[in-house]
Parts: structure tokens; sequence; C-alpha cells
């Protein structure tokens, strides 16, 4: 059986930040993309740096923050919460779920589909 292994790059706190800030700053774009291409009533907010709330129309809420001290991007959606963890390069971004191994923007899309209650796609785009 081949194996294949996932190297992932350690990260110091300034590469960290510099990732984190890229993720949400795709994560932001991803849906105000979809916002402009559709119908949806999207509020897309930054709050204090590090905080994205999403709005959607039956005024339900998804928070995607940065946990710097854990190296972490939380996700608080209606489904629950969820903590992602570095699992990638800087050349491969790849953020996975702590508990199930789900990769973020998979699983942002299908929160953001459920809580939107139509299709949307959030993709990393740097």
């Amino acid at each position: 059986m081949n194996k294949t292994t996932q190297v992932v790059e350690t990260l110091s706190d300034s590469s960290f930040h510099a990732i984190a800030e890229k993720t949400l700053k795709a994560i932001e774009m991803s849906l105000e993309e979809a916002f402009q291409e559709s119908d949806l009533d999207l509020d897309i907010a930054r709050q204090g740096g590090n905080v994205v709330n999403i709005q959607f129309e039956d005024k339900s809420v998804i928070v995607v923050n940065t946990q710097a001290p854990l190296q972490e991007i939380w996700v608080a959606a209606k489904e629950g919460g969820f903590h992602y963890r570095w699992a990638g390069t800087l050349a491969a971004p790849l953020w996975l779920d702590t508990k199930s191994g789900a990769e973020l923007f998979s699983e942002l899309s299908r929160l953001a589909s459920q809580q939107a209650k139509t299709p949307l796609q959030v993709v990393y785009c740097p």
C-alpha cells in the first residue's frame, strides 16, 4: 500500500498572521462575489481585524475568526462551532477541522449554502 505523506510547514507567528489574513480575505471576496452574482442578501463585515461576520437574509450569522495563540481559524454557524488547524504549506494552504478532518473552504461553502438556502462556493484565491 502506497501512503502519501502530507507536508505541513510550521508557521511562525508572523507567517500565521499573514496566511490567516489571506484566508479571511478570500472568504470575504468569495462571498462578496456570490452576493454580486445573485440576488442574495448578505452582509459581510470585518470586525477587529481578525473576525468576519456573515449575516444572511434570515438574520442568521456565520462568524469566522482567527485564534493566534492556537494558530487556528474558528467558525461558528447554526450547525455549531468548528476549529481548523493549519495543515498545509504556504504554496498550498490547507486548514483542517480538528475533529472531523474536513477542509475549511469546502465546509464553509456547505455551511453558508445551508444558511443562505442557495448554493454558495467559498474558495481560496491568493
